[in-house]
């Protein structure tokens, strides 16, 4: 008669180590995989590109109306400016003889004084010529104040740049083209020729038989 086999019995398995094993799945992770989706679904649908676009485009709106503004402004300083400029030349056209004439009423002044005193009855002459002199003196003194010279070049050499040749004289005492008679005086202004000086000038002289 065979023997009966005897019962096997196999190993319960812990499956709460099994499941220790399992990586378990958390609220973060949760959160992460919602964010994700919500994340892929506003760049899939194009609302976050748009948004951007358009505070871009605002914010490049504003920069260029600034820009606008401030050419208006340098366009309204530059009219301005010009206008000034126009105005403060016109006023030195006018008035660049200013301190000129300031100089001169001095010089006129003393002309009608000396005028006043020769109409008096027993005038000293003397004293009328000595008045006269202070105010040629004075008239000379405004003039090369201001940059005007004469040009006296008697007994000089002819200079065509400054002088006017009248006609020749012979002459024993001056080397020719030299001035012999200033017939009238020239003038400059500031080294400017302004009149030049009306001359005769010397030849050699004829010899004697």
């Amino acid at each position: 008669m065979a023997e009966p086999e005897p019962n096997t019995i196999e190993p319960a398995v812990d499956n709460t180590v099994a499941d220790a094993d399992k990586p378990k799945s958390t609220d973060a992770d949760v959160e992460v995989v919602s964010t994700a989706s919500v994340d892929n679904t506003t760049v899939a649908d194009g609302t976050a590109p748009i948004q951007e676009l358009t505070k871009q485009l605002e914010a490049a709106k504003l920069k260029a109306e600034q820009h606008w503004n401030q050419l208006l402004r340098t366009r309204a300083e530059m009219d301005n400016l010009q206008k000034r400029q126009a105005r403060e030349l016109e006023n030195a056209h006018k008035f660049a003889l200013d301190n000129f004439v300031r100089e001169l009423i001095q010089v006129w002044d003393s002309l009608e004084l000396g005028q006043t005193a020769a109409q008096d009855e027993g005038v000293d002459i003397e004293a009328i010529r000595q008045g006269h002199d202070l105010t040629l003196k004075l008239f000379n003194d405004v003039m090369t104040k201001f940059g005007v010279q004469r040009l006296d070049p008697t007994g000089e050499g002819f200079n065509p740049d400054y002088h006017q040749a009248m006609s020749m004289q012979a002459s024993d005492t001056l080397a020719p083209n030299h001035v012999v008679t200033v017939v009238q005086k020239g003038c400059t202004l500031n080294g400017r020729l302004v009149r030049p000086a009306l001359v005769i000038v010397s030849k050699p002289a004829i010899p004697a038989n």
